[in-house]
């Protein structure tokens, strides 16, 4: 079969480095009959592994190229989706049997895409047992942000009110083919059962948190001074001098109720 040549506009870096396929393997630790989705098997390294320890398993793959290549080996666990995975329906059962089970979503993301792939699917966390991605290293950082750290920002808080998040081990560049110019880092995302917002006020808190974080090393009151007054912000025990990096998910909740019910006042 010809050697295929990584994409520029897919974003295609493939993983080359067995001892590293190993340790992403074993992090996942797939069960027979787990219900798992790979996003973008590329030529295998993942997918190899993986179709030896499942009775099935799909993928979603956007290459016409690499999916002729899985056609033709003819793998009959194999369920291939051809489609963009950000328009992909995680909650609807497009595979060949009758599992309804929450998927175990793996993959390689490309980096272009990665963060809005993930917004994409926390829409649809019912349909979600866990995530295990590889992302760039500054993306999972973010990711896995606390409040107080220098990386906390929008992406921790939007994702940690409906996920935990773990960063589990990093990967030097050249573990790749074409090594890409970023180190990268295995991150476990793992849907709350209950998420933090109401499904009611993800849309108010959603714009909430972007408007704190606008501008960082302003404070949240400037930051927020259209919305709530200072006064507002004491009276919810939180310090209107304090900057977006220190106030916590629960507090951005708080402010998040109130204005909620000044809008229904």
């Amino acid at each position: 079969m010809a050697t295929h040549r990584a994409k520029k506009r897919f974003g295609q870096n493939f993983l080359v480095d067995d001892s590293v396929i190993h340790s992403l393997i074993n992090a996942i630790g797939p069960q027979r009959t787990d219900r798992v989705l790979e996003i973008g098997p590329g030529l295998g390294a993942m997918t190899l592994p993986l179709l030896a320890r499942l009775q099935q398993l799909e993928v979603i793959e956007i290459d016409r190229d690499l999916i002729a290549r899985w056609q033709a080996r003819n793998l009959e666990q194999l369920i291939i989706h051809q489609c963009d995975a950000l328009k992909f329906d995680f909650r609807n059962d497009l595979s060949a049997d009758t599992n309804t089970r929450p998927r175990r979503l793996v993959g390689n993301l490309p980096y272009n895409i990665s963060t809005p792939l993930i917004f994409h699917i926390l829409e649809q966390a019912e349909a979600v047992q866990d995530m295990h991605f590889m992302l760039q290293k500054e993306v999972v950082d973010r990711l896995c942000a606390r409040c107080g750290d220098r990386q906390y920002g929008r992406l921790a808080v939007m994702v940690q009110s409906r996920c935990q998040t773990q960063k589990l081990l990093e990967i030097a560049p050249e573990s790749f083919s074409p090594a890409p110019k970023v180190t990268s880092a295995f991150v476990r995302l793992e849907p709350l059962s209950e998420p933090m917002v109401a499904d009611t006020m993800q849309s108010l808190f959603a714009q909430l948190v972007q408007q704190a974080f606008a501008q960082p090393r302003k404070t949240i009151a400037n930051n927020l001074r259209e919305q709530l007054s200072a006064d507002a912000l004491r009276q919810l025990d939180i310090d209107p001098g304090a900057r977006p990096q220190t106030i916590s998910i629960e507090q951005l909740i708080r402010i998040t109720q109130q204005l909620s019910m000044t809008i229904t006042e």
